[in-house]
């Protein structure tokens, strides 16, 4: 609520005209039925029963409003006044939104002018029945009374006065009424721009008033409450009553931003008094006693009128934005979901045109998903999880990685150590076991011993290099059914994302079980196939490559266990324990003959043991070559060519004028539900666009606040 400076801007002046067409604008955006979508700024009076609430808008207004049976507690009244040089007041009917065609249109017949200021509790009596509260059937309505008054003598205001709250019924009103009529208040009060009028009345307890308990649970700093005290004529003078409600108009107890008002008005001895007459006893009211220490701006009605005028301008003005805004995101929902729902289709001709609108947007969007080409505002931001989940290329790439690291790390079924290598032996929790590389050597021995066949002793049984492979290369089918199920589900979930953003439900229902989920069954049937095929040769049959890092890696092997070998046998020769040490010679001269044949010495075992490692050197060379192999693969053809390129081919116009008319009703055909979310869409759509226009060229004017002291007064008040 806090002031704005007027530095570079024109002002709009308290009573001006430019104050009265400001009023007059939002009054009409909330006759247009704007309120149903946004909040509007409004002054909503609220109080219990008895509170006084009625003499405060008669006092404002100069129109006797009815207080005899409830008549104006059945539903809420909303009070325009405005100056203007000639004095007239109407009252018509804003029908609730849930009344029906035909209901709305007796409503909005109802437009009576008030001739006489008598006329106005007939002329209520009237409206009661016309909105059928003049039996049992129904006791509160969602309707709208809507009185405008003008004259010379008016301010520039609007008011909208609620049902008075009560907690007990009786024959008149039931318990069941005062939750209606609590329901009704508590929604009117819990909107942020709604600014509380809280009357309470000085012949209660204030603390007993319910309507200040509701003010300060959905206003708890007070930003937007203003409280108004009325009957202080009931205290005696000098009383700890008086004290406490003076107390509480100066914000000592219950402290409000916009403070507090007192009101004194006509009793039952005064009632027939003119407006003239309650004007002048008020202030004769206020000029004595302890209500003399009150600044004169807090009472009177005098003062009330332009401190309630300043206080809706300025909150209108300052909510100008947040309007703008708010307005602007209805308008980009509605288009939203009419783009979802595309247009009419009553015909085949226009169910046909709507598969082929979608159709195109998907595959638009699927190519621009699969080919990490993410300009459209489908996608969204990256940093969200819905943003990334759309880019089907980065997730795809990501998950790949990570398969790539995984076979790499946890592709095979044993962890072979070197003798001399000095890291932990113990298998890291979810890591392929270790074992000692001469520990599986003799496994190897016993395997080949079992599985030897002509060949020559020291040499070993080609086939057994299958076998030893095989057994190392077993994980690699979980790991790539594992990753391609995710892969799978990934590119399901972005296809989803995608007829979310572009289709209606129903339309996507229908697209789920005619085309997208037998297209998707089909691409994971034709991607298992494809990674099938890509792990059958690392399964079954014999090892085979032309890849020439193979020999590579087999040549690497063998010269790291030959020097290996020669490191052993020369520490051994000369007694070092290290290769690294220097040898001293204690003469000049070293025998050649015995370093040889220390060098050279094998036993038929080594000789067996070394077929054995030669086969696993063989078998982790093509390993290693395999394993390279197996992730390109299956990342190209399995899941690029089957999966990922295939996505945007499911849902092509080309699909759609392949269908069958009965197959096209069965996808597009539009529900009731649908042509009523369209139609609705429409309606709010158009009201919405209208409101945008208004609220635009008032801020193009640039219509700023003036600055105000705390009682909301401006200079040009009366």
């Amino acid at each position: 609520m806090g002031d704005q400076s007027a530095a570079e801007t024109p002002l709009i002046s308290l009573q001006s005209k430019g104050h009265g067409d400001l009023l007059n604008i939002i009054d009409s955006l909330r006759s247009q039925g704007i309120s149903r979508y946004i909040d509007l700024p409004q002054l909503i009076v609220c109080g219990d029963q008895s509170s006084g609430k009625s003499s405060v808008l008669e006092a404002v207004s100069g129109i006797r409003f009815p207080t005899k049976d409830n008549l104006c507690t059945r539903f809420a009244t909303e009070l325009i006044l405005r100056r203007g040089p000639d004095s007239n007041a109407s009252v018509t009917i804003v029908p609730g939104p849930d009344r029906t065609d035909s209901e709305k249109t007796k409503l909005l017949k109802f437009q009576h002018e008030i001739v006489e200021l008598d006329q106005f509790e007939h002329l209520v009596n009237d409206a009661k029945e016309v909105m059928g509260l003049d039996g049992d059937a129904k006791a509160f309505s969602n309707d709208i009374l809507r009185v405008e008054v003008s004259g010379p003598n008016q301010p520039h205001l609007t008011l909208v006065d609620l049902p008075g709250l009560f907690q007990a019924g009786n024959k008149a009103q039931s318990d069941n009424d005062a939750q209606v009529v609590k329901d009704l208040v508590l929604s009117y009060m819990k909107k942020a721009r709604s600014i509380i009028l809280a009357v309470v009345s000085a012949k209660n307890d204030f603390a007993n008033q319910i309507v200040t308990k509701y003010a300060r649970e959905l206003d708890p700093q007070g930003l937007r409450t203003l409280g108004i005290i009325t009957k202080p004529d009931t205290l005696h003078a000098g009383s700890d009553s008086e004290r406490s409600f003076v107390d509480l108009a100066e914000n000592k107890d219950v402290n409000f931003r916009l403070g507090w008002h007192v009101l004194k008005n006509r009793d039952y001895d005064t009632r027939d008094s003119s407006a003239e007459e309650r004007d002048q006893a008020e202030r004769d009211f206020f000029s004595k006693g302890i209500w003399t220490t009150l600044p004169p701006t807090h009472v009177g009605i005098t003062s009330l009128k332009p401190r309630l005028s300043s206080l809706l301008k300025d909150q209108i003005l300052m909510e100008l934005p947040n309007l703008i805004r708010d307005v602007e995101g209805g308008v980009k929902e509605c288009q939203s979901i009419l783009e979802r729902l595309g247009g009419a289709r009553a015909t085949l001709k226009d169910q046909r045109l709507h598969l082929l609108q979608i159709s195109q947007s998907f595959s638009s969007l699927a190519k621009a998903a699969v080919g990490g080409v993410y300009v459209d505002q489908f996608f969204g931001s990256a940093m969200t999880k819905d943003g990334y989940n759309k880019r089907l290329r980065a997730v795809a790439k990501a998950i790949l990685t990570e398969f790539s690291d995984t076979m790499r790390t946890k592709g095979h079924a044993k962890y072979i150590l070197d003798d001399n290598e000095t890291q932990p032996f113990q298998s890291p929790p979810l890591s392929p076991p270790r074992i000692r590389r001469s520990d599986y050597i003799q496994e190897v021995l016993g395997l080949m011993k079992r599985s030897s066949g002509y060949e020559l002793p020291g040499t070993y049984n080609p086939l057994i290099i299958g076998d030893l492979f095989f057994e190392q290369a077993s994980p690699w089918g979980s790991h790539v059914n594992a990753f391609m199920s995710r892969l799978i589900e990934a590119a399901r979930t972005t296809v989803n994302m995608i007829l979310d953003h572009i289709a209606d439900d129903e339309t996507i229902g229908g697209l789920m079980r005619q085309i997208i989920n037998p297209e998707m069954d089909a691409l994971k049937k034709a991607t298992e196939q494809k990674a099938a095929e890509v792990l059958a040769p690392h399964q079954r049959g014999h090892p085979n490559t032309y890849n020439h890092y193979f020999i590579e890696n087999v040549q690497k092997a063998k010269e790291r266990h030959w020097q290996k070998f020669l490191e052993e046998r020369l520490c051994s020769h000369f007694g070092l324990a290290d290769i690294d040490e220097t040898y001293h010679s204690p003469d000049t001269g070293i025998q050649l003959r015995p370093l040889l044949t220390s060098m050279t010495s094998r036993t038929e075992v080594d000789m067996d043991r070394f077929a054995c490692s030669e086969a696993i050197d063989c078998m982790l060379a093509y390993y290693k070559v395999a394993q390279k192999t197996i992730v390109d693969v299956f990342s190209e053809l399995a899941i690029e060519q089957c999966l990922l390129q295939k996505l945007p081919e499911m849902f092509t116009p080309e699909v759609v004028f392949a269908l069958e008319p009965d197959e096209i009703e069965s996808i597009a055909a539009e529900s009731e539900e649908s042509r009523v979310e369209r139609s609705r869409a429409t309606e709010k759509l158009k009201v919405l666009e209208s409101t945008l226009k208004v609220l635009h060229s008032l801020d193009r004017h640039k219509i700023t606040v003036q600055g105000k002291d705390e009682a909301g007064l401006s200079s040009d008040e009366d």
